[in-house]
């Protein structure tokens, strides 16, 4: 329909899809010009635009269409060289595209479709000053698509800034956990963290998995850490030479090497298949980083899981703050007890799962307990388990309608996005107007799709 889109979705959904196969679409008639491209997709780390250049060569493989990476670390000539040719679809991170713009290789006059992709990485690393000014060389008459994993209060502010009247795609709740992951908490003292790490290394049923430290001093450390208790692992992080960073997620890719030290430069967008575990080995200070490291595993729809050692005073504070933002308690790991680590999420309470006496309760050792103790156990009055709030309500709605409990889930959920969408003139939380549904049944023969997209 060419509308500017404000999309939002948990990492692992498919996002590069998303856009990469229209802009296919769009781009298959017409011809590109010498160093003017078509289109624009801008990505703020050069793993995740190597990625989406990755993603575009494997989908418009009966295409023939031209695209350029302009990434750091990598030759100009050769860029320039595939500039001059002419692009139909050029992926860019920001930094680069602007010396290339400074130096006359690059026009943006030409591009039709921008795409902001990881729009909250952006922020973080500084680069909306860039973008707002990559943004400016670029015709108003466009269709823009600003993407984000998260789309918070502030990304909103920042998206008005290069969208216009957008149609908002929120796929999930933002900061919302993928429930094939199984999160689990470990809480150890800060010299025994390395320990802790190698206890779970070898005691876990580990094919590969991602460590994040949030310190590149740390990443060393624990690179010789491990490699001297004969680890195969490798690392990556900002520091590395672009060759040294792309060696190491090639091996990791392959399995060559099943462990990975990381930073969060590698937690954004990168598609690493069969991820089977992340561990968090320092809390991540920012709560939204949380959502995107556990992100590597349980990767479209398969399962995974994540363990984050905590150790310090600063550590409650983030696991509570990441507590907080995804809504529901990170479980206490319990090595002895294997069938409660199975379950991605707890079924009981908070205050059920952090009780040493709930544990023994559970594993049959109550019995020597006095009645006070084991009274301290039963779940507060009012705080049942949600699935004791939600199940009797359910029930009665698909009894009400004839219809089975299932059923009456699925439509009372599809119910109140689409009617809002589909009355004319009514607004989102954002204040922002949404136009009716449209009914069109292929792309071809829409009368919606703006002349300067066809």
């Amino acid at each position: 329909m060419g509308r500017d889109i404000l999309g939002s979705a948990q990492t692992g959904t498919g996002k590069t899809a998303s856009f990469t196969l229209p802009l296919i679409d769009i781009l298959a008639s017409g011809r590109a010009k010498a160093r003017m491209p078509r289109s624009l997709i801008l990505a703020p780390t050069r793993e995740l635009a190597a990625q989406v250049a990755e993603s575009f060569e494997k989908f418009s493989t009966n295409h023939n269409m031209s695209m350029a990476l302009l990434i750091g670390g990598v030759s100009f000539s050769d860029q320039e060289a595939a500039l001059n040719k002419g692009v139909d679809v050029l992926i860019a991170t920001p930094g680069r595209l602007m010396d290339h713009f400074e130096r006359g290789k690059v026009l943006l006059q030409d591009v039709k479709i921008l795409v902001i992709d990881e729009a909250d990485r952006m922020l973080d690393m500084g680069f909306i000053p860039d973008v707002e000014r990559i943004v400016s060389k670029i015709p108003v008459m466009r269709q823009t698509l600003f993407f984000s994993a998260t789309l918070s209060d502030e990304i909103h502010k920042i998206g008005s800034k290069f969208v216009m009247n957008p149609k908002i795609i929120e796929v999930s709740k933002p900061a919302s956990t993928a429930d094939t992951v199984s999160q689990r908490l470990i809480w150890t003292d800060t010299r025994k963290k390395r320990d802790v790490l190698r206890d779970l290394l070898r005691t876990e049923t580990v094919q590969n998995a991602v460590i994040f430290c949030n310190r590149k001093r740390d990443i060393s450390t624990l690179l010789s850490s491990l490699q001297r208790h004969k680890f195969n692992v490798a690392a990556l992080h900002g520091d590395m030479t672009q060759s040294a960073r792309l060696a190491a997620l090639k091996e990791f890719k392959e399995g060559t090497v099943p462990l990975l030290i990381a930073s969060d430069v590698a937690a954004r967008g990168l598609d690493i298949p069969l991820v089977s575990h992340v561990f968090n080995f320092d809390v991540p200070t920012n709560a939204e980083d949380y959502v995107h490291r556990i992100g590597r595993t349980g990767r479209a729809g398969r399962t995974g899981s994540a363990f984050t050692i905590g150790a310090t005073s600063d550590d409650k504070r983030y696991i509570e703050a990441i507590e907080k933002l995804i809504g529901i308690p990170i479980v206490l790991h319990d090595p002895n007890n294997k069938s409660q680590d199975k379950t991605a999420k707890s079924d009981k309470p908070a205050e059920q799962n952090d009780t040493p006496e709930t544990a023994e309760v559970e594993t049959g050792k109550s019995e020597n307990k006095s009645p006070a103790t084991n009274t301290s156990v039963k779940p507060r009055r009012g705080k049942k388990p949600p699935q004791a709030i939600d199940a009797p309500a359910n029930q009665s709605t698909g009894q009400a309608t004839g219809k089975s409990t299932a059923e009456a889930l699925s439509q009372t959920s599809a119910d109140t996005p689409d009617t809002a969408d589909k009355k004319e003139g009514s607004r989102n939380k954002y204040g922002e107007k949404r136009p009716p549904e449209w009914k069109g049944t292929s792309f071809k023969n829409s009368d919606h799709i703006p002349a300067f997209l066809k």
